[in-house]
């Protein structure tokens, strides 16, 4: 049985984690199709931009 007080314990890190998640079930959800990895790195917010592969 859990304490009674407020003693629970967040884990931030944990939670932007679960967030995101959410947010890339709502995106493929929406989707017609499968996503590109420009629209997931959209949803996550990525900022760096994906360098095209050397031959």
């Amino acid at each position: 049985m859990a304490p009674v007080g407020g003693t629970a314990v967040q884990d931030h890190v944990a939670l932007a984690e679960i967030e995101l998640c959410g947010e890339l079930i709502i995106a493929a959800s929406a989707a017609e199709d499968r996503l590109s990895l420009e629209s997931i790195d959209e949803v996550l917010r990525v900022a760096e931009e994906r360098s095209p592969e050397s031959s």
